[in-house]
């Protein structure tokens, strides 16, 4: 059985497709992540997911429970770490933790042995005591994974985790995050490149509320186009050059002197022979793997964050 599973997913809001006929299954504990701009329809997934908002058409199960027929027996098996983290300001850890445990049904005892435990893994014991308003951005994000957690859900349910942190801070959650794989099963949105890349088992690209492309990092970089790229060093690189490279690479991008060339067949010896016979002084060059926002550069024709 899959842990989460979709069939033509769909959502409309007054007749805009936020989310357009998406089909997805996801294992048991493997972390898959939703990669897409803002708009992309990440949110809205994860709102049909976690009972929040019904689908217009198509439906989904967790554990085998569809969740617009058992939205009851769904949020038993769940957590959700929300885009907009949702905490009692004026409440402390302790507090926090008591008021999601109650929501789910859990004793007092229970409650104080998942907070403790999860608090000190997560590195707010020493904070525990404080009312969240003091905490920072970090904090509160942790605060709130540690939530989602406290009932030990099945399927976790993690939106923008790190969505507008320092990059310690985003580091500190994505290591805490990946430890959770194989023990849940984790379903993250976000439009950080790197984080998909880090923390994915494979990856979903969405686009416009569709499902454009799927897969392992891997397969998503090598497998599905085959892109090579080639970054060159360079100085005297002119208008006419650049156009003739247009004219003969799937993609031509210069950023202060460097050149970077994207093409299914790349020769590095002809790219280099021909940047000097137009007059163009090469310092170095080297091929580099696509990365991910080659990957969705070259489905979207647009970058990440348009």
């Amino acid at each position: 059985m899959n842990a989460v599973q979709t069939f033509k997913l769909t959502k409309e809001f007054d007749g805009l497709v936020a989310v357009n006929g998406i089909d997805l299954e996801i294992k048991k504990g493997e972390l898959f992540s939703l990669l897409g701009p803002n708009g992309a329809g990440k949110t809205t997934t994860i709102r049909m997911l976690c009972c929040l908002l019904k689908p217009t058409r198509g439906t989904a199960s967790i554990l085998g429970y569809d969740v617009a027929k058992t939205p009851f027996a769904v949020k038993k098996l769940i957590g959700v770490s929300p885009q907009d983290t949702i905490l009692s300001e004026r409440l402390n850890c302790w507090e926090n933790m008591a008021l999601i445990g109650k929501v789910h049904g859990l004793s007092s005892n229970e409650v104080r042995k998942r907070s403790q435990e999860l608090l000190e893994t997560m590195g707010l014991m020493e904070r525990a005591k404080d009312q969240v308003r003091k905490f920072s951005g970090g904090m509160k994000r942790r605060l709130s994974i540690t939530m989602a957690l406290v009932s030990d859900p099945q399927v976790l349910f993690l939106d923008e985790p790190t969505l507008g942190l320092d990059p310690q801070a985003r580091r500190t959650i994505w290591e805490y995050i990946a430890g959770l794989k194989g023990k849940k099963t984790v379903l993250l949105t976000t439009h950080y490149m790197e984080e998909a890349d880090f923390l994915s088992d494979r990856i979903g690209i969405i686009d416009e509320g569709r499902v454009v492309a799927l897969g392992t990092s891997q397969e998503l970089k090598t497998n599905l186009f085959g892109m090579r790229n080639m970054v060159v060093s360079t100085e005297s690189l002119t208008a006419e050059v650049i156009a003739d490279l247009h004219s003969k690479y799937s993609r031509v991008a210069v950023t202060k002197g460097q050149l970077k060339i994207s093409h299914k067949d790349l020769d590095f010896k002809e790219i280099v022979n021909h940047l000097h016979s137009r007059g163009v002084t090469v310092y170095s060059a080297a091929l580099e793997q696509p990365t991910l926002e080659d990957v969705f550069i070259e489905i979207t024709g647009k970058k990440l964050r348009d």
